[in-house]
């Protein structure tokens, strides 16, 4: 099973939603670059062969400074345009999309390795420049020829790059673009939390005699849980500790998140195990200001929800997005009678559970699909008809008939939703169909 709780994939999810770090090692690469070759230069100087120097710089000092500073100027200007083009794009993101879905966008590769290239492009333009000289008689003068031509290559590679950004942007700010991505990034959340050769589930033991609840140190999302280390502490102090909080929980200093008993039902927590529990709990947990998809499998259905509640509000009346996104949200909850979601248990050498993972369940997911397309969007024949579907799809994947309940939940929901909506009487009646087959279906 991948390790979902270890630190390095908190890193590399901060640092994948970041713009600055792959430019910022982009531009230190370039210095050092910009520092090496010029030094190659020198040691080359005049003894390369035709056939090789021929397709070098073959301009004197002045010449080399000209080029040198309209490639540092221009690329400057560029990006300064890409910076833009970036902000205005996360802009619309936000005001059209979601705002939770800044992430997403903000993830994007393509936008890091090109601001990447423009910036280091300009770094070492302006490295290399400090090493041209001019004859004054008594010195020489000196052109590193590769590093300028290194540097006209550069450029170059900039001009497509700026094409190509240009294009790659027009593709991202698309719905259908934004919507799979946030999709795929669910599906590998999905995997990561809930994998197929989990086993089956363990029985969450309830709190014993003498339990104590364990109070939050910050306020922020719940983000990520050290499950190893959770364990080790468990271990250590005699306990059994669970986290009642879901991935993306809001917690709240001083509101307790989770719950801590002895192992042996006939002792107490003395006070300081209270506080080795208390504080090794909340060095376990990671809170943030925003939500992520490192352990939090619902935030994805949450932004792809938000897109539907969007495309469905009177400002926007886009209930072909919301259809999509219904697609989107119905292959998401088809993966998950094959997994097993819900409440994880983790145990020690002699197979004793002792710590419980409160994650989202079946009803969870499906609730968070269904809530708001079926609030704004059950008065639109297309949109009812589309949530009436995923529910049929969900049930047939649903081979076991594990998450029968859950379904029938919703099916119920929607019939209720549809007979008080003001459809014509031929949409209603259709529509009603839909509804009491599933309903029928889910309860025989």
């Amino acid at each position: 099973m991948a390790d979902v709780n270890g630190r390095s994939a908190r890193i590399v999810d901060a640092v994948r939603t970041q713009l600055w770090p792959v430019p910022a090692i982009a531009v230190l690469l370039a210095l050092a670059a910009g520092t090496v070759l010029p030094a190659m230069d020198v040691a080359v100087d005049g003894k390369l062969p035709e056939n090789i120097s021929g397709f070098l710089f073959g301009g004197g000092p002045d010449a080399a400074r000209a080029v040198l500073q309209a490639i540092a100027g221009s690329l400057i200007t560029v990006t300064s345009l890409t910076f833009s083009l970036t902000v205005v794009t996360l802009q619309l993101a936000s005001s059209q999309f979601s705002p939770r879905v800044l992430r997403t966008f903000a993830a994007d590769r393509f936008v890091h390795y090109t601001l990447a290239l423009f910036m280091s492009a300009f770094a070492f333009a302006l490295t290399v420049l400090r090493r041209v000289r001019s004859s004054d008689g008594a010195v020489p003068g000196f052109v590193p020829e590769i590093s300028v031509t290194v540097a006209f290559l550069l450029s170059i590679a900039s001009i497509l790059g700026l094409v190509l950004f240009l294009a790659h942007l027009t593709n991202e700010i698309r719905a259908e673009t934004m919507m799979q991505r946030v999709a795929d990034e669910t599906m590998a959340t999905l995997e990561r939390n809930f994998p197929h050769d989990a086993g089956p589930p363990r029985h969450a033991p309830a709190a014993g005699p003498g339990a104590i609840r364990l109070e939050s140190a910050r306020t922020g999302f719940l983000t990520s849980v050290d499950r190893e280390d959770l364990l080790r502490l468990a271990v250590a102090e005699g306990a059994v500790i669970r986290v009642d909080s879901l991935p993306g929980a809001s917690l709240v200093r001083g509101v307790p998140f989770a719950t801590a008993w002895p192992l042996d039902s006939h002792t107490e927590f003395e006070a300081g195990r209270v506080d080795r529990l208390s504080h090794g709990t909340n060095a376990a947990i990671h809170t943030g200001s925003e939500r992520t998809q490192v352990q939090d499998a619902a935030f994805g259905f949450r932004q792809l929800a938000d897109v539907a509640a969007r495309a469905l509000s009177p400002g926007v009346n886009d209930p072909t997005t919301a259809v999509h996104v219904l697609g989107h949200l119905s292959g998401l909850l088809c993966q998950i009678p094959g997994r097993v979601p819900g409440t994880r248990c983790l145990v020690d050498e002699e197979n004793s559970v002792r710590v419980v993972l409160e994650l989202p369940e079946m009803a969870h997911f499906l609730d968070l699909s269904m809530a708001q397309p079926r609030l704004y969007g059950t008065g639109d024949p297309e949109v009812a008809r589309r949530l009436l579907e995923l529910l049929r799809e969900v049930s047939w994947c649903d081979k076991a008939g594990s998450h029968r309940h859950a379904i029938l939940d919703q099916a119920q929901r929607m019939e209720a939703a549809i007979f008080a909506a003001g459809h014509l009487p031929q949409d209603r009646a259709a529509l009603l169909e839909q509804a009491r087959a599933l309903v029928a279906a889910n309860t025989a």
